[in-house]
């Protein structure tokens, strides 16, 4: 396929050139001593090149950084500007609420909380909405109200699956075929495997033997793996995980908080879909913090009606600014004038031939990869065909030859989500832009390949 002593002397050569096109990147890191991790959030120390790149202006599907280097950019928030980087609509109405309106945490509701309530409603066929700060939270207390409707204990989830931070997510099938702790868990309060089940993605077989042991509230999943690399799913497979945990009386939660990319109602909506609750978060306040859970009529006429329940006092799991007016009226003008149906029309295309393009090139140096698309999201994969489970797709991962391809394109003008080959498209993202990577990651192949 390619030698790998070559790829090593690419990447150290494409490092060497990072390293000289952004000294200014580099002082900004090296003066964060406070910071822990010398940046915001330890994650964003996730980088190909040794240190990140530090922004200076972000508009559009454009960012640029604080060596005046302008990029076109594909990672998009990891899916948090899907929307784009300062859509007009959310600056104008967050502006408005700031300058003349005010009230950021007051602790009252907004008009704008039921009109983002019910464009929800519309858009993911699930009629009850409460708010959070983070997709985060709103899995968290999914879980807690699931456990308290069923009086049972354990939640489910797929291996290698993306829910936040959840603890009870942080669980997958290990070689021996057993479930263990996910690799790297840091200061878990408990043992995920008795708080959680597994299954692989994709293997219904699993997943029935989990669920007849009677203890699960709720299966909580991504409509497809998102954060492993994408993965879809089989034919019949969402059906089948539907019908099994309606068998067993296990409530089924759809994550959309990536998957949002399958359509304006994400793939809930895309793909006829029947959850019990919705969570999702991140792109629908338009880079504002927000998360948001939704509940069926039944689910949510269940907890009402439990005189047991305090979902006053001790239901504010989001925190005392959740449900905030900015977050709020960020969500009404990116929903109601950014992401819409049209918006996605176009978003798909364009990435439709993100993943067209990128195919061609890859059969043109006869790589054994693929390349997987979900709406207006398009991964490409060390592996062919595409992996079908998140250990597959894990198994799959090429650190190096990552960090190769994410530094090349960098250091040509181009960004990819830095912890996978993921590429959005937003409503500013363009036929151009596409054109843009194919004609640097064509370069990078030619190299790399001989």
């Amino acid at each position: 396929m390619f030698d790998r002593s070559r790829l090593t002397a690419l990447l150290a050569r494409e490092r060497a050139a990072y390293a000289d096109r952004h000294p200014r990147s580099a002082a900004a890191y090296a003066r964060a001593g406070n910071l822990f991790g010398r940046v915001p959030m330890t994650w964003m120390n996730k980088t190909a090149a040794g240190f990140p790149i530090h922004l200076a202006t972000a508009h559009g599907a454009r960012v640029t950084d604080v060596d005046g280097h302008e990029y076109v950019d594909f990672c998009l928030g990891d899916t948090g500007a899907m929307a784009g980087h300062a859509p007009p609509p959310v600056v104008e109405a967050v502006t408005r609420r700031l300058a003349e309106r005010g009230g950021l945490a007051t602790m009252l509701p907004t008009e704008e909380a039921a009109e983002v309530g019910a464009e929800l409603a519309r858009r993911f066929r699930v009629p009850q909405w409460s708010f959070t700060l983070t997709a985060t939270d709103a899995n968290r207390w999914a879980i807690r109200l699931l456990r308290a409707v069923t009086g049972r204990p354990r939640v489910l989830v797929n291996s290698y699956c993306y829910h936040g931070s959840v603890d009870e997510s942080l669980i997958v099938v290990g070689p021996d075929g057993r479930a263990r702790s996910r690799e790297g868990n840091v200061g878990a309060p408990y043992d995920v495997t008795r708080t959680s089940r597994v299954a692989e993605y994709n293997d219904l077989d699993r997943l029935e033997r989990e669920l007849a042991h009677g203890d699960v509230a709720a299966v909580l999943m991504e409509p497809a793996l998102t954060n492993i690399g994408i993965v879809l799913p089989e034919p019949g497979y969402l059906a089948g995980v539907r019908e099994l945990t309606r068998r067993h009386g296990t409530y089924l939660v759809n994550d959309e908080t990536h998957t949002f990319s399958a359509g304006p109602g994400g793939a809930t909506a895309a793909w006829g879909l029947e959850p019990d609750a919705v969570t999702i978060g991140k792109a629908i306040g338009g880079g504002v913090p927000i998360g948001a859970y939704g509940l069926t009529e039944e689910l949510a006429a269940a907890l009402s009606g439990r005189s047991d329940l305090d979902l006053v006092d001790m239901g504010g799991v989001g925190g005392t600014l959740a449900g905030n007016p900015l977050s709020l009226t960020a969500a009404r003008a990116t929903l109601g004038e950014v992401l819409t149906d049209e918006a996605f029309a176009g978003m798909v295309e364009v990435a439709t031939g993100f993943a067209t393009g990128a195919r061609k090139i890859i059969e043109g140096y006869r790589l054994p990869w693929s390349v997987t698309q979900l709406g207006a999201r398009v991964e490409y994969r060390f592996a062919s065909p595409a992996p079908r489970t998140g250990g597959e797709s894990a198994a799959a991962a090429d650190g190096e030859l990552e960090d190769y391809l994410h530094a090349y394109l960098a250091n040509r003008g181009i960004l990819l989500t830095p912890f996978h080959n993921m590429a959005l498209a937003c409503p500013r993202t363009t036929p151009a832009d596409v054109a843009s990577h194919h004609e640097v990651f064509a370069a990078a192949l030619g190299e790399l390949v001989g």
